[in-house]
């Protein structure tokens, strides 16, 4: 069996992940090119990251990947993405799929009546601590879990493991009422190591209540600055009638209607077996009593996402939803509205994927 072949367009951040995926996997992953802006980025990162870039989409496409990664600033991604479904390629997406809910129509209207192949990255729910959780409550361990309170992750990723940790199986309407506050934080880490200088940031903090049409609701909570701190945490409570989830333990009664508490370690699952490095396995060989998402979890839950696309390809078995990414951005949409409105109710409208 060939290894996928794809090009990844961009070069920022995010983008990398795609290609360091394609090194560590070649016998999985080919990467054919990274499409650059400039060529002194182009040569650039073609040395440091010991990569193939180049600054020609024409290059790209006569390479003849099986699909196109999109990891451009999020404000471009509909657009870049339209135009490589143009030229005839599948496309996964980072996230978040669209920042208007009129390019996430145009999206799915793609999807529907052009049959274009599209996928979005939103691996959250696949971090091997956050999916052990979400195991928990796919077993009903918990019972119909009804409530959330989450301070893990920003706007669509929150989105995606709200109605996650909520086991929601359908669309619903929603009420959201928010606000967004300032306060000051001392720095202490950052994407390019820690920072010890004393610097002190204002740093935004989104606060929103979500109230969904089946009863269930979820209390979302975050500042940017939970991603890369010493001194701030991160955390998850999901309640059901028979239990709750609270970061890395879990308590819920039995058949016997007696009490456990277990210490949960995170959940590897087996269809990946091939994306298991040593360091993920250790990792995920102990409990930690602190929910941290290392960026090791982060790497292979992208990976497990370039995986699902040769199936994707193969069979149309979606990795990932169309329609769910789409909802994770709109409800992220919601979120920034209601955390602008302080305290005024934000209905959600029917949306195209709903139906």
């Amino acid at each position: 069996m060939n290894p996928l072949s794809f090009i990844i367009i961009g070069s920022g951040f995010r983008s990398l992940f795609f290609a360091r995926i394609a090194k560590r996997y070649p016998e999985l992953f080919h990467l054919n090119y990274l499409l650059c802006r400039t060529e002194e980025k182009a040569n650039r990162l073609a040395q440091e990251e010991e990569i193939p870039t180049t600054t020609s989409w024409e290059q790209c496409r006569e390479s003849a990947p099986d699909f196109v990664v999109v990891a451009v600033s999020r404000g471009s991604i509909c657009s870049v993405a339209k135009e490589w479904i143009e030229r005839g390629f599948p496309v996964l997406l980072e996230t978040p799929a669209g920042e208007t809910v009129e390019e996430l129509k145009e999206l799915w209207e793609l999807k529907e009546k052009c049959g274009a192949k599209i996928q979005v990255a939103e691996q959250y729910h696949r971090y091997p601590v956050l999916a052990a959780g979400i195991r928990a409550v796919e077993q009903g361990r918990l019972k119909e879990p009804y409530a959330v309170t989450l301070s893990v992750a920003h706007d669509y990723h929150g989105a995606s493991l709200i109605r996650k940790m909520l086991h929601m199986t359908r669309f619903e309407k929603m009420t959201l009422r928010g606000s967004c506050y300032q306060f000051f934080v001392t720095e202490t880490d950052s994407r390019y190591g820690p920072i010890t200088d004393g610097s002190v940031k204002e740093q935004n903090r989104t606060h929103t209540t979500i109230e969904f049409e089946s009863g269930k609701v979820a209390f979302y909570d975050f500042s940017g600055i939970q991603y890369r701190s010493f001194i701030r945490s991160r955390h998850v409570n999901v309640r059901g009638r028979d239990g709750e989830w609270n970061d890395t333990i879990l308590r819920y009664v039995k058949e016997d209607h007696l009490p456990v508490v277990e210490e949960m370690t995170p959940y590897l699952n087996p269809r990946y077996k091939e994306l298991e490095t040593e360091e993920l396995k250790q990792i995920c060989s102990r409990w930690n009593p602190v929910l941290a998402l290392e960026a090791v979890q982060d790497e292979y839950a992208i990976a497990t996402m370039m995986f699902d696309m040769r199936e994707y390809l193969e069979t149309g078995r979606e990795v990932y939803p169309l329609a769910d990414s789409l909802e994770d951005a709109y409800m992220f949409t919601l979120i920034q509205e209601a955390a602008g409105r302080h305290g005024e109710a934000v209905l959600s409208e029917e949306m195209p994927w709903h139906k």
